[in-house]
């Protein structure tokens, strides 16, 4: 009995290494004999061929909406890569980006418009000193060449922000009109986004906000 139960794992380890991800599902058939059999079932698409990222369509509708919204929560796959395609287009666009992580980034107000004090690690033998550094956008926007179509501030792991922060960066290309917001809000089974007023609760372009 011991040798069969050791068979039929052995059957079924070497089928799940040989489908890899391409497997939908593994249907078991019944015991015949002293050995088990599995059946795997393999569905391929075109996509396993050339690509996902290549079939899909929709760049002119991100570029679109990159002007018309000027602030969006974007939501990638857990396996990455996608973004970078719709990056590379808005680099061909003449934008220029600054890449920034959520997590450590502060209070987004004071870190991206206005001088903010940053302490530096030390050892327990210095005493605590405090140095200020330059508004980040601002910063950033002085640099640009005279070419430059703008800057899109790239917000990573957006999610761990709270609610008035993320009002903040939908309202950040207010302040500053060449100034771009992408934030990654979350993750989804397909490169897709939506504008940074919804996520935040802000109302859209031309609606009035309610005093009920």
């Amino acid at each position: 009995m011991a040798s069969v139960s050791a068979s039929a794992a052995c059957c079924f380890h070497q089928a799940a290494m040989s489908s890899r991800h391409n497997c939908k599902k593994l249907v078991p058939v019944q015991h015949t004999g002293r050995r088990a059999r599995i059946m795997t079932k393999c569905r391929r698409s075109l996509g396993d061929f050339i690509g996902g990222d290549l079939l899909k369509l929709d760049i002119g509708q991100w570029l679109s909406d990159v002007e018309e919204h000027k602030a969006l929560a974007i939501y990638s796959p857990h396996e990455g890569g996608y973004e970078g395609r719709y990056l590379i287009r808005l680099a061909h666009q003449g934008y220029h980006f600054l890449d920034l992580s959520a997590r450590g980034l502060g209070d987004p107000e004071t870190t991206l418009t206005k001088f903010h004090p940053v302490c530096p690690p030390h050892v327990g033998k210095q005493p605590i000193a405090r140095w200020y550094f330059p508004p980040e956008v601002d910063y950033r926007l002085s640099l640009l060449p005279s070419d430059a179509k703008g800057l899109v501030v790239w917000i990573i792991e957006a999610k761990v922000l709270s609610k008035a922060e993320l009002q903040f960066l939908a309202l950040l290309p207010t302040l500053r009109p060449r100034v771009r917001v992408l934030a990654e809000c979350g993750n989804w089974r397909k490169f897709m986004w939506t504008p940074l007023k919804d996520i935040a609760g802000l109302p859209a372009t031309g609606e009035k906000v309610s005093t009920q």
